[in-house]
């Protein structure tokens, strides 16, 4: 099978993450799937794109902006499929051949993958199945989760806009229906456990209420790293 697929990973001093979220993608590899891994940073002052370079990655660099970085990334991809992950994003072994049956199918449209965080603790189950469902019922996985789409559909949508926060949940409402792929990804607690899970998730629920109510995301980012 012909490689079809962009990986694309916006990073800013992730030189600690980012070696088990490269090491998990070699399994597309093996199976033919990656066409190129693009690295989009946002002007690291650690390893990171060494670490990079290092596992072959192309790397674009550019000013710290979640959205500009994926933007740029997603530009300069060639595959007919973008796989978008976060760098503290973790695919679960077996994640390759799920995807392959996915872009197999001839009207396969959007699709993320169910969160799980790098904790066991209960709240860490409530949080992500709180995500999963909130994913499932009204669209809205968040970069945490992944993202799979087909380079036609995210060309239709208008592409990641240029903005430093809630550039995940502006895609998908564009995107449309999306389908859950029965792979986890596993992805970092750290901000919960340093800011308390409830309060963590009480801050996130309402910094998205708030972007549904017109606030701007340069605002609500500022607010999002205090």
């Amino acid at each position: 099978m012909r490689a079809r697929i962009s990986v694309i990973v916006p990073t800013l001093n992730a030189a600690g993450a980012l070696p088990p979220c490269l090491g998990a993608l070699i399994e597309g590899l093996s199976h033919g799937l990656i066409r190129e891994l693009i690295v989009t940073d946002g002007g690291s002052t650690d390893a990171t794109v060494l670490i990079a370079t290092e596992a072959g990655a192309e790397v674009l660099t550019g000013p710290p902006s979640r959205g500009g970085q994926l933007r740029r990334g997603c530009e300069a991809a060639a595959g007919d499929w973008l796989l978008i992950l976060h760098a503290d994003t973790v695919l679960a072994p077996g994640w390759a051949q799920v995807v392959a049956d996915h872009i197999a199918r001839d009207l396969a449209g959007p699709a993320w993958f169910r969160l799980a965080f790098d904790d066991t603790g209960l709240m860490a189950g409530f949080v992500a199945g709180w995500a999963n469902l909130r994913a499932r019922l009204f669209g809205l996985p968040y970069g945490d989760q992944g993202l799979l789409v087909r380079r036609a559909d995210y060309d239709r949508a208008g592409g990641y806009p240029d903005q430093p926060l809630m550039e995940d949940v502006a895609l998908a409402r564009t995107l449309g229906r999306m389908t859950s792929l029965p792979v986890t990804a596993r992805t970092s607690a750290a901000r919960y456990r340093r800011d308390g899970w409830l309060r963590r998730g009480a801050r996130n629920l309402w910094t998205l209420l708030r972007y549904f109510a017109g606030a701007d995301p340069e605002v609500l980012a500022a607010r999002y790293r205090k």
